[in-house]
């Protein structure tokens, strides 16, 4: 007679608070993890972008050189490059180590919304309110972009870069998949509804999104059912962040960011807040 097997464990979603960072640059615009977890980048509305350690929320770099509120920031593969984007219709390559900006790259007509690097940091793609996304070569000093994506109705609200794909979500109500090696486009799917800053857990088990109301919805992206509401606190949770292999998350809320576990901290001494 053969027993039955043993039902999976559920995976586990980050629901104890570790610690809040005030950061002290007006509104959090964004809030991401770099490619190893290790730190944290806030994008203010005070013009500025920030690096934090994750372990205990301690201020590493301030980089200024934006005119208008920082939107999105990514860090390259080796942690050695961020890149950001802003109101000012700008985007921004920056040198980690020293702060300083090693390019600007011009050529939006409105606001960019939200910027990433492919996977070699070789180049770097930036999404605006003008309906364009543009692709950057970093490794030439040419100021036009590589390319040009200028399918979408309305202004590029997202994007996202998995090995030679590129995800666009725009305002037009539509998500747009690339081959950015063939410069093809394939048909997209309709959606109607608005924008919320979303995205998977580190095993692809959950979709998180952010909520005006306060919280973070998690759901099975199996079952679809509503796995967890985490508040957050009274205010418009603006963005959030999973870490790429722990249960981790960020979530920002006003001018603060929150670190999030599965598990509460074991720590030898409290960490204060900045």
């Amino acid at each position: 007679m053969a027993f039955p097997e043993p039902r999976p464990q559920a995976p586990q979603l980050p629901q104890h608070l570790l610690r809040t960072i005030n950061c002290q640059q007006g509104a959090v615009r964004a809030v991401r993890f770099n490619g190893d977890g290790n730190y944290i980048l806030s994008c203010g509305s005070d013009k500025s972008l920030k690096l934090w350690s994750v372990g205990r929320g301690t201020l590493l770099k301030t980089y200024s050189g934006h005119g208008y509120e920082v939107l999105d920031a990514d860090s390259s593969f080796d942690n050695s490059q961020i890149c950001s984007c802003s109101s000012d219709k700008t985007v921004i390559l920056w040198d980690v180590a020293t702060g300083q900006v090693t390019r600007k790259l011009r050529g939006h007509a409105g606001k960019v919304n939200c910027v990433q690097f492919n996977e070699e940091a070789t180049v770097t793609l930036s999404g605006s309110i003008d309906g364009t996304v543009r692709c950057w070569d970093n490794r030439s000093r040419k100021s036009e972009p590589i390319q040009i994506l200028d399918e979408a109705r309305d202004g590029i609200s997202s994007l996202k870069v998995v090995q030679h794909e590129l995800l666009t979500g725009s305002v037009d109500g539509r998500v747009r998949r690339y081959d950015l090696r063939m410069g093809q486009l394939y048909k997209g799917h309709k959606m109607k509804g608005y924008k919320l800053d979303c995205c998977l857990s580190n095993r692809d088990t959950h979709v998180l999104s952010c909520s005006e109301d306060g919280h973070v919805y998690c759901w099975d992206l199996v079952e679809g059912s509503l796995s967890l509401k985490l508040l957050v606190g009274t205010a418009v949770v603006q963005s959030l962040s999973f870490h790429p292999s722990e249960t981790r998350l960020l979530t920002a809320m006003e001018g603060r960011v929150q670190v999030w576990s599965a598990e509460p901290e074991e720590t030898e001494d409290e960490a204060p807040l900045l």
